[in-house]
């Protein structure tokens, strides 16, 4: 079925997604950016803040499971609004903590609410987009996790100059206030508004046959019972932990290996997330091509999630490398693919699911993936801080840089054994 002209109005339910994506990851940058001020401020080493990332991943696990769960039964409207209300008061909160316990209540109370996020923008796709152009949906609305890490070093070290780090929390965490308004005005699922043509209705139901709403609450047990929930849960458990290393901890490895002065505009930073943008986008784009060139949805899906999981690799000798630039080119080359990767494995959900099972399993793999993440900051802390006191860093960066280009080829070969044809023994398929 064509594409009717008038496709105004999905694309733009699109852009309010993207903006509260961009809006989530410009929240949780500034943590990482506030680091070496922070250290100084209440006589942190990098297991205390550890510590505090833990303290965000495992809240955001849980918060993964709970809001995935919330938002598949309220809707997408009300699930979105009230985990972003949270995390936007949340953010605020930072600025007014006085102690480490304050920061590890604040940050715990960001990652339970910021965990909606992903489950209700997927959900989104799935209402509003046939599944041919889900994945480039996702990769646009996923790119706004890009644009937030290239604002926060852009705005961070404006609004820390010039007020201080605890305004710096405050103005940026209102941001997500104004949104609320432009998302409770506007948004509602197409069979609700009065805005969508019934060409534009049947086109985004155009690919849907054989995947019906059975009910309004899933039980937990049956998603469970889905290659896909398992799939797409391996895919998260292996590769979050990587993308939470460089979102918390570049910032702070150009700073000790390379000396960058955090207080100014980060070029390299600015350089490797706005690669984010290409990745996430391009990832989007390639498989929904592949789609409209007649390949089948999940060799289309499972070539681009390879392609990307190689681009990963060459991180892994990074500890070959001194030039800060040739470093940074490598890296904006494997965050990039991590953002391809990410928007074509969270399609997988909605490729075989009705769209009341889409949040729930999102957030189990999301919470199992935050589970993964709460481990590995720990084993971050402990390496960095080793190698610092012998007086040789980057030698610990060096092997956090060499797990992450394994990890995702590693993951692409475990889902591609638990997506061969099935036998009588293996986790059911739709």
């Amino acid at each position: 079925m064509q594409a009717p002209k008038n496709q105004n109005i999905r694309w733009f339910m699109l852009s309010l997604v993207f903006l509260a994506t961009t809006i989530n990851y410009l929240d949780r940058q500034v943590m990482g950016l506030l680091k070496p001020v922070l250290e100084k401020e209440f006589n942190w080493d990098e297991k205390d803040y550890s510590y505090i990332v833990m303290a965000f991943t495992t809240t955001y696990a849980i918060g993964y499971l709970a809001m995935g769960r919330f938002i598949d039964r309220v809707g997408t409207k009300i699930g979105y609004a009230v985990s972003l209300i949270v995390w936007s008061l949340a953010s605020i909160g930072h600025g007014f903590v006085k102690s480490t316990v304050g920061f590890l209540i604040a940050r715990s109370t960001l990652g339970i609410s910021e965990a909606g996020n992903f489950p209700a923008a997927i959900k989104s796709v799935a209402e509003w987009f046939p599944k041919k152009e889900r994945a480039l949906a996702t990769g646009i609305f996923n790119s706004g996790a890009t644009v937030g890490a290239i604002l926060a070093p852009l705005l961070v070290p404006f609004i820390l100059a010039n007020y201080g780090w605890r305004q710096t929390f405050v103005w940026i965490g209102a941001i997500g206030l104004v949104w609320i308004v432009l998302w409770w005005r506007f948004y509602q699922i197409p069979e609700k508004t009065n805005k969508l043509s019934k060409e534009e209705l049947a086109y985004i139901k155009s690919d849907q046959a054989g995947i019906t709403e059975e009910q309004s609450k899933v039980p937990l047990s049956e998603i469970l019972k889905y290659k896909v929930t398992w799939s797409f849960a391996i895919g998260k458990v292996m590769t979050d932990p990587i993308w939470y290393f460089f979102m918390f901890w570049l910032p702070a490895y150009f700073a000790d290996v390379f000396k960058m002065d955090l207080s100014k505009p980060s070029i390299p930073l600015i350089i490797i997330y706005s690669g984010t943008t290409l990745g996430s986008i391009g990832g989007g784009y390639l498989s929904s091509m592949l789609i409209k060139k007649g390949w089948e949805i999940k060799k289309a899906r499972s070539v681009t999630m390879l392609l990307f999981a190689l681009m990963v690799v060459p991180v892994m000798f990074s500890k070959y490398v001194d030039n800060m630039w040739m470093i940074t080119i490598i890296i904006a080359f494997a965050t990039a693919a991590h953002q391809g990767w990410g928007a074509n494995l969270m399609t997988t959900v909605g490729d075989k699911l009705p769209n009341n099972y889409v949040s729930s399993v999102i957030g189990f793999g999301g919470m199992l993936g935050s589970v993964a993440g709460i481990i590995f900051p720990l084993f971050i802390g402990i390496v960095l801080d080793t190698f610092k006191k012998s007086g040789n860093i980057n030698g610990g960066y060096n092997i956090i840089f060499f797990i992450a280009g394994m990890s995702y080829i590693a993951a692409w070969g475990i889902i591609w054994i638990i997506n061969r044809k099935p036998s009588k023994n293996q986790i059911k398929s739709v």
